[in-house]
């Protein structure tokens, strides 16, 4: 079993470098197969990782292609290693175990995918492995008032698999792509990640396709990494707000579609959804800057 690592960097050079010294502290026989493609950061992230982790190979893109694209660009960078593992740089291992992690993977020949326990930067659990997508997601999803006052109830519960205390080996439906780890026999199976997608909700895409394909999607709770969310993405919100809604309407029609009248409602329901992000957003913007705070 040989393990290859890619991690997507964007405006996030000490972010990236933390990353990368989780790695060479707790899994550094894997520093040597390990590929950061930066999405043209701008920022001096290629040269500081050079300079430092010199058996990293860096590829540095002209523009910013998205995190999709930019994976793919790293499974093609790679000598075909048997697991690859997604690890967002705004993560850092917290253990020896991803290593294990793909062992695991690779001796469970009924397996495609395996994701392991994230936690937020204080520690508590971050909700990693989930449901597919319903309609029912309008309103219960991570973000929706209805989780936000009643967080127990059952919809969300079931969405969001916080129903379970996430401490043993369990098939979900689909695992974050902000630590991901995919055995060759999957990208056999369904191939790469879908290039479409420009930034979010390609790990639920590529979950989906891989369940579809006859293979299972894990949690595997026995490693752990820290993720700050959004340690990228913060320096370009709207885009990424942008993708992410974009990205929900092509899950949607690749894998929900229903007739005109469901179509048309689920595009003006993520439209609007979008709509009130990005002023709620404009909002908090502009009142941080009255008050002098700084943004999130």
């Amino acid at each position: 079993m040989s393990l290859g690592i890619v991690i997507v960097t964007f405006h996030c050079r000490e972010l990236a470098l933390t990353c990368l010294e989780s790695i060479a502290r707790h899994a550094p026989g894997a520093l040597a197969s390990t590929v950061v493609i930066d999405n043209d950061s701008r920022d001096g992230t290629a040269e500081a990782i050079r300079g430092a982790f010199p058996a990293v190979r860096v590829v540095e893109n002209q523009r910013n292609a998205g995190f999709a694209t930019a994976v793919n660009a790293g499974l093609a960078a790679l000598p075909e290693p048997t697991v690859v593992c997604l690890l967002n740089p705004d993560s850092v291992l917290l253990d020896g175990n991803a290593v294990e992690a793909a062992r695991y993977l690779d001796v469970h020949a009924e397996i495609g995918v395996l994701g392991g326990r994230i936690v937020n930067e204080d520690g508590s659990l971050q909700p990693s492995a989930r449901a597919f997508p319903s309609h029912l997601n309008a309103f219960f999803n991570r973000h929706s008032l209805t989780t936000k006052l009643f967080p127990g109830n059952r919809w969300s519960s079931r969405y969001l698999m916080t129903d379970w205390a996430h401490d043993e080996v369990r098939d979900v439906d689909w695992v974050s792509g902000a630590f991901m780890l995919i055995h060759r026999r999957a990208i056999e199976a369904v191939g790469p990640l879908d290039e479409g997608y420009f930034f979010s909700i390609e790990d639920v895409d590529y979950c989906r396709r891989v369940r579809d394909a006859g293979l299972s999607v894990v949690y595997y709770p026995m490693t752990t990494v820290r993720h700050r969310v959004g340690g990228s993405s913060k320096h370009a919100v709207y885009r990424a707000m942008a993708a992410h809604h974009l990205g929900m309407w092509r899950y949607y029609r690749r894998h929900m579609r229903g007739n005109l009248a469901l179509d048309l409602l689920t595009a003006g329901a993520i439209g609007g959804r979008f709509c009130i992000h990005a002023v709620s957003y404009s909002l908090r913007t502009a009142k941080n800057r009255i008050l002098g705070r700084p943004n999130p």
